[in-house]
């Protein structure tokens, strides 16, 4: 029965209406074209009866197809006395078909148009820029990374493409909402599958100077970057570059990939164990961190300097007023804190450290002589007999543990710790020199938290990595404002660090003396536009965040035997000898200077630090 129905073929009704329907699939303008051939051959038919059967004997023939036509488009009735009765009623059908056609087209345009301006609304267009960054993701409270590419634009034009699957309008409003930009920084937003290389392309990657993606989950990121490597590979454009920041070390692009496709990847984790455990401490480091990486004030960037041929660096380090040189490129490489002797060259470029825009205040002043200060440790650091408490755990603490100042010795470890993990961490902490104590306790109740801080010079809130984020901030905030409320009532000094992951929460916490908060989702933006801003820099935040190499310090004038009054240049001079860079002063109130000028004469208190650049 079955083979009988389909060896009876289609019928022409069913042909017709298969053939019009594919017509009116392919869009507004395959309907508008099948409309008008089907007015004209109405018209035509009208006009063709009308001259057949004689029904308008003084009109012409030209004429009468014209009227037929022109009463298709107009939906004009014609009136009883303008011709014979079979003449009114095919001219009053054409009239109504006409009007049945028009108020079709009409709205096949309208809903055309509103298609269209759909589209746009949802950002589906392609976008035409050349030199412009490409921002591959976009969560609506994170805005640091979008403010420090403002602030390197530094008044210049420039354009930021924005690419995340969500709508244009609702990125667009929360931007215009949340962030002031000025007029020469353009945002476009587009709507696209940033795991997609498809959908990439209407971000027109291939002419864009930059390729960042924002920070998000690790699978989402590493997908972003191999969907944008696959499409610069075909539209054959290498010399994009990628940049991005990954949490879990376990995922790692080979070396041979990321050279290929000029791929710059940072461990989020490990930068941000790195600042907790240096800044847990030295209050007032993290914003030291945050003065390196943010481009507002001072920063780090690579400088041509005429007439340093054949000079030592420390030499320059000395003569250099308006910037503090902290490094040498050469060779496509760079050395950061080289020796005083290492001599320069001419094509050299300078890794300086001030403000970009006020390059023209840089000058090389003429030789003059050094006051001998000379900066000593006051012998070995003082152990301290408190402890320094850590709340919760995550991937990073091993990281902590290994990264602790060395006068730090007891250790309490606050949560359930497996068996497994003390094994992993007792190792680190008897190759540190460290006195490791747990605490698995319930945190919740005033009287543990009481005991805990007691003793307490040091206390650091890891976020829990395992958790969704915005709920592991609140934990760790909720933790915190019990923490202060407990160090008021005692009246205790116990000072506080803070991880959080979104920068939104940032502000729900607040800002207080002795707490220090580290945001990862905020540093990683911040050194993401660094390096969007100068690929070279790349090295140099490897270093600076490595387990090895020069890092950040805060030395205090006491213990280097610096207090009272010295000039800049003699404070350079004298660090330098000890290996040391000094980009700044952080004074007792934890007020932050940097790059202050070099004949300044400044008077040091024994609380007093400098910011330093060496090896520990």
């Amino acid at each position: 029965m079955k083979k009988e129905n389909q060896s009876k073929g289609f019928s022409l009704k069913d042909r017709f209406q298969y053939w019009f329907d594919n017509k009116m699939t392919k869009g507004s303008l395959n309907f508008i074209r099948v409309l008008i051939v089907a007015s004209l051959l109405l018209a035509l038919l009208i006009a063709g009866l009308i001259i057949l059967f004689g029904f308008n004997e003084e009109g012409e023939t030209a004429s009468v197809f014209w009227n037929s036509i022109s009463t298709v488009i107009n939906a004009w009735m014609p009136y009883f006395d303008e011709g014979s009765v079979g003449y009114v009623i095919l001219m009053s059908i054409t009239a109504i078909a006409g009007l049945l056609f028009t108020s079709v087209l009409i709205g096949i345009v309208t809903s055309a148009i509103e298609e269209k301006i759909g589209s746009l609304k949802k950002g589906n267009s392609l976008v035409l820029e050349r030199d412009h960054i490409v921002l591959l993701g976009f969560c609506p409270g994170e805005y640091s990374l979008l403010n420090q590419l403002i602030l390197a634009a530094a008044g210049r034009p420039a354009c930021v493409v924005i690419a995340e699957d969500m709508e244009r309008e609702e990125m667009e409003q929360s931007i215009e909402e949340n962030l002031d930009a000025p007029k020469n920084f353009r945002i476009v937003c587009r709507t696209v599958d940033i795991t997609d290389p498809a959908s990439l392309e209407k971000c027109s990657i291939e002419t864009c100077r930059t390729v960042i993606v924002s920070p998000a989950d690790d699978l989402r990121t590493i997908k972003a970057i191999l969907a944008v490597s696959a499409l610069l590979e075909d539209l054959d454009a290498p010399q994009i570059s990628v940049s991005a920041v990954i949490s879990n070390e376990g995922y790692l692009f080979p070396a041979s990939l990321a050279q290929a496709n000029n791929i710059s990847t940072l461990r989020t984790n490990t930068i941000i164990a790195k600042m907790i455990a240096h800044s847990c401490t030295q209050t007032g480091l993290s914003e030291t961190f945050r003065e390196v990486f943010d481009f507002e004030g001072c920063e780090f960037y690579p400088a041509h300097l005429d007439g340093i041929g054949k000079m030592k660096f420390g030499e320059l380090a000395i003569r250099l007023d308006g910037a503090v040189p902290a490094g040498i490129f050469r060779d496509g490489k760079v050395t950061l804190n080289p020796p005083a002797d290492f001599l320069l060259g001419e094509s050299d470029r300078i890794l300086l450290f001030s403000e970009e825009s006020d390059t023209e205040k840089i000058a090389l002043t003429a030789p003059s002589d050094v006051k001998n200060v000379c900066a000593e440790n006051s012998g070995e650091t003082d152990k301290e007999e408190a402890e320094t408490v850590i709340f919760g755990q995550n991937e990073t603490l091993p990281v902590i543990l290994r990264e602790l100042p060395e006068n730090v010795v007891n250790v309490r470890l606050v949560g359930a710790i497996t068996e497994e993990k003390k094994s992993e961490l007792e190792p680190i902490a008897a190759k540190k020199g460290l006195k490791l104590k747990f605490f698995d306790g319930d945190t919740r109740s005033d009287e543990a938290l009481c005991g805990l801080s007691k003793n307490a010079k040091h206390i650091v809130v890891l976020n829990d990595h395992e958790k969704d984020p915005e709920e592991a901030d609140m934990e760790a905030i909720f933790l915190l404002i019990n923490l202060r409320d407990i160090r008021r009532r005692n009246g205790s000094d116990f000072n506080i660090t803070v991880e959080l992951r979104k920068e939104h929460n940032h502000k729900l916490a607040g800002c207080r003396d002795h707490t220090d908060f580290l945001v990862s989702s905020s540093m990683s933006s911040l050194i993401l536009a660094q390096v969007a801003e100068n690929p070279a820099l790349i090295d140099v935040f490897r270093e600076l965040l490595s387990n090895d190499g020069n890092e950040l310090y805060l030395k205090n004038a006491a213990q280097m035997k610096l207090t009272g009054s010295h000039s800049v240049r003699d404070l350079r001079s004298a660090m330098l000898e000890k290996g040391y860079i000094m980009l700044g002063i952080l004074n007792a109130e934890k007020i932050s200077r940097y790059n202050p000028p070099l004949d300044e004469t400044v008077s040091l208190s024994p609380d007093d630090d400098l910011i330093v650049l060496g090896r520990s």
